[in-house]
């Protein structure tokens, strides 16, 4: 009968390209990784490697059948980091799910204080309702609900989305137009700034644009940066603006090193939720996170 083990060490020979590689990957020994393969190779009935001088080289029978079990293989993998029980018997883990800035923003500085263990994956928000109502996450931050019975909502706080520019950049002949409500003189000027945008989420943007202009924003930003923490720390203290939530900007416009150039005529608000399951053995842990999340937002 095959033994998966067998699967994994072919996965990590494949991956590492040596014997030594994959025995040092899966904390085992190399005749260990040798055994193994023998034994995969013996039980499928073709090489699955050429072995050269300096590394394992993959026959097309070997390239084929990493295609077919590497996924298999790596879903196994993660299933046992989710439900592999700790050593540490009275500490207990949470998994939160939010976007890397609400983390990066709130939670990230706290972490070495928690008397618990936390595990944050970000990603998004249908996949993060899905994973909580099935067990994967116990929490999750989020501003859309879904339609599962077995999940609540806490709202606790409305990010607003808005114009930033950096402190030098120079906003008077804005303000200016602002007071005449000329749209096609205010599309102008900020067109004609240098703008950031985030690789992740171009969402505010466009529908900061289309809500106060009517239409889609017929232009590209200057600079695309990995997120909106990024955005942040390049408008800190220079020129440019972007569109994001006024939350994440909150100490660098308290010193004075970002200024909100523009709300709008129409108002975009998003209430932000806690997300729980409704039975939950981890509610004294998840109280703590909402506790620190409404100080830090607030």
């Amino acid at each position: 009968m095959v033994n998966l083990e067998w699967f994994r060490t072919f996965k990590a020979i494949y991956e590492t390209g040596s014997l030594t590689g994959a025995a040092e990957s899966l904390f085992i020994s190399q005749p260990g990784v040798s055994l193994h393969l023998s034994s995969l190779e013996s039980y499928v009935g073709y090489k699955l490697f050429d072995r050269t001088s300096r590394k394992m080289v993959s026959t097309e029978r070997g390239k084929i059948l990493y295609n077919y079990v590497q996924e298999a293989i790596c879903k196994l993998e993660e299933a046992e980091r989710h439900f592999h029980k700790s050593t540490e018997k009275d500490v207990p883990t949470i998994s939160i799910g939010m976007c890397f800035e609400t983390f990066q923003f709130t939670l990230e500085s706290y972490l070495p204080t928690l008397p618990f263990n936390v595990i944050i994956k970000f990603g998004e928000y249908p996949e993060m309702l899905a994973d909580l109502d099935s067990g994967i996450l116990d929490m999750i931050i989020t501003p859309q609900k879904g339609d599962y019975k077995g999940l609540d909502y806490k709202p606790f706080f409305k990010e607003r989305i808005v114009v930033l520019a950096g402190a030098q950049t120079p906003v008077a002949e804005f303000n200016d137009l602002l007071k005449t409500k000329d749209l096609s003189r205010i599309q102008s000027w900020l067109k004609a700034q240098t703008w950031y945008g985030s690789s992740g989420d171009m969402e505010h943007l466009r529908r900061f644009w289309h809500i106060n202009f009517g239409k889609r924003p017929d232009f590209k930003p200057n600079f695309i940066v990995p997120n909106m923490g990024s955005i942040i720390r390049c408008l800190s203290g220079g020129t440019g603006i972007a569109v994001i939530p006024d939350f994440l900007s909150k100490k660098e416009r308290d010193t004075g090193n970002i200024q909100l150039l523009w709300e709008g005529f129409n108002l975009i608000e998003n209430t932000l939720y806690f997300g729980t399951r409704k039975k939950s053995i981890y509610a004294k842990e998840i109280a703590m996170i909402q506790e620190i999340f409404e100080r830090e937002m607030v």
